[in-house]
Parts: C-alpha cells; sequence; structure tokens
C-alpha cells in the first residue's frame, strides 16, 4: 500500500513538474547572406571603463613601491610617487585604491602574510597623510602568492618585495 501511495505520489508531482516547464526557444536561424542578429542582453550590464589616474605627473603611472630584505619603511625614492597618488586620491574622492602588500619566497608563509601586511598599512598610512581618507584605501597582504618573477636569485627577489596601487576597476 505504501509503495503505490508513494510511486503514484511520484509520478503526479513528476507531472505537475514537468508540466510547469517551458522549452527554451532558440533564436531563429540567420539567413543566407545576412548576418547572424547578436544574442539577447537581458539583464546584462557593461563593465564600466577603468578610471586611469587624473593629471600630468609622471608618478602617477608608477604603481609599485619596491622594499629591502624584510622592511617595510618606505624608501625616499618612493615617496614622490605616494605623495601624487595621495594627492590623485584627495582631488577624486570618488576613487578607490587597493594596495596589495607582498614579499619574496624566503621565511614562513605566516612571517610573509604579517610583512606584505605592514608594507601595504605604510603605504595606506602615506595616503592618508598626503589628503586621501581610510575609506578610500585598502590595505591587503598576498604574502609570496603573487610573485612578479619566478626565479631564485637576489635580483628576482628583490622584484617580489613591494606593494603594488591598484586603482578600483584593476582588481
Amino acid at each position: 500500500m505504501k509503495k503505490a501511495l508513494f510511486s503514484a505520489l511520484t509520478l503526479s508531482l513528476m507531472l505537475i513538474y514537468g508540466c510547469a516547464s517551458t522549452p527554451e526557444s532558440k533564436p531563429p536561424e540567420p539567413q543566407a547572406g545576412l548576418p547572424a542578429a547578436p544574442p539577447p542582453t537581458v539583464g546584462v550590464k557593461p563593465l564600466e571603463p577603468v578610471k586611469e589616474p587624473q593629471g600630468k605627473n609622471p608618478n602617477l603611472t608608477k604603481r609599485s613601491v619596491f622594499y629591502e630584505l624584510d622592511k617595510y619603511d618606505i624608501k625616499d625614492e618612493y615617496r614622490p610617487v605616494i605623495q601624487a597618488h595621495g594627492k590623485n586620491l584627495a582631488e577624486n574622492r570618488s576613487m578607490k585604491m587597493l594596495i596589495q602588500g607582498n614579499c619574496d619566497e624566503r621565511g614562513s608563509r605566516e612571517y610573509n602574510i604579517a610583512l606584505g601586511q605592514r608594507r601595504a598599512e605604510g603605504v595606506k598610512r602615506m595616503l592618508v597623510l598626503m589628503g586621501a581618507t581610510e575609506s578610500q584605501v585598502e590595505p591587503v597582504s598576498l604574502g609570496e602568492e603573487k610573485p612578479r618573477c619566478s626565479e631564485h636569485a637576489e635580483g628576482c627577489w628583490s622584484q617580489n618585495r613591494r606593494s603594488d596601487m591598484l586603482y578600483g576597476g584593476e582588481y
């Protein structure tokens, strides 16, 4: 009795759900000599173009700050770069920036995550001092997970010890 009731219930549910669906309609085939119609764009929102930093300051094209081994203090040679980006953020309050702190492969994973975070936060502090708001800048650590160079030599490791500044839309 239970089997028959269960089978009848299952069959009726299959009929209800099977009848409720409608088959998908295929777009019409293109006629000879005519181009095919583009697919429908229902609910698709186009991507906004990435806003490049404004201004004529050549330092705005530079996006990386490099560090010495196991250090997170910003060298004097990178201060004009950070000042230019801080000023750009201060003049364009709607812009956002992500700062990615990176390390070379030496050191433990935990150490590199912590060092990368200190590097990113140091850049953020300087950007805020230059006029950016706290909410415009987000520091994150990538540790050793995003190397720029994968060789096992000092020249390569020095390229991986960096903070990268990415504007909204680039990440």
